[in-house]
């Protein structure tokens, strides 16, 4: 199957902004397989679909879906439920398909169950989205040396914020990585600023080249 796992240095970072680009220009299909923090907004399934216009054929619900903005794991405890890494598969889809994480890459989900062990299930290429500002380096630099560790293939990493030469090119060099793209503030969060910025970011091919 060919799509990415979108997963970031840190939770607000902007995954799901950078999901919904990549949705829109590789015309993916979407799914989130762990939500939380119900209970405060829509969760990201319905901010991508709108923000992408995403059909509801494309969209893929959540196996798992909690109330508390919390991990999945401490969410789920919540709940009384107990999340299990071997209830995830990936959807059955012929579009490419752009998977988002909750959270970071060491976030919990279960009891000695972390985000990256997901990601190593489900096998996809990983895009990580960062910050440009102060501190992304070190951030960064630690999530790929997770991700190696556990031989989860790097697509590479998409860059929010304001332009830092510097700091991308500190990632590029010491973390032997690719800047997919780099994705400026964005005033405001359409589906027309999505529609817009998103012909910029690397076609499907580029990015798993």
């Amino acid at each position: 199957m060919a799509g990415v796992f979108v997963t970031g240095t840190d939770t607000g970072v902007g995954k799901t902004v950078v999901s919904a680009c990549l949705v829109r220009r590789w015309q993916a299909d979407y799914w989130k397989p762990a939500q939380t923090g119900l209970a405060e907004d829509p969760g990201d399934s319905a901010t991508v679909a709108e923000l992408a216009a995403l059909p509801r054929h494309r969209q893929h619900a959540p196996r798992y879906a909690f109330a508390a903005p919390l991990s999945v794991e401490a969410a789920a405890a919540l709940e009384g439920q107990a999340v299990a890494l071997n209830d995830f598969a990936l959807p059955q889809t012929a579009a490419p398909l752009v998977v988002e994480g909750a959270g970071g890459v060491l976030v919990p989900i279960a009891p000695r169950v972390l985000m990256i062990d997901l990601m190593a299930k489900l096998g996809l290429p990983v895009v990580l989205v960062a910050r440009t500002t102060l501190g992304t380096i070190n951030h960064t630099l630690l999530s790929l040396a997770a991700l190696r560790a556990r031989a989860v293939t790097v697509a590479g990493v998409i860059l929010v914020g304001a332009p830092s030469s510097g700091n991308r090119d500190a990632i590029a060099r010491h973390g032997h990585v690719r800047i997919l793209h780099e994705l400026p503030p964005l005033e405001v969060i359409t589906p027309e600023t999505i529609a817009a910025v998103s012909g910029a970011f690397p076609s499907l091919e580029q990015a798993l080249s």
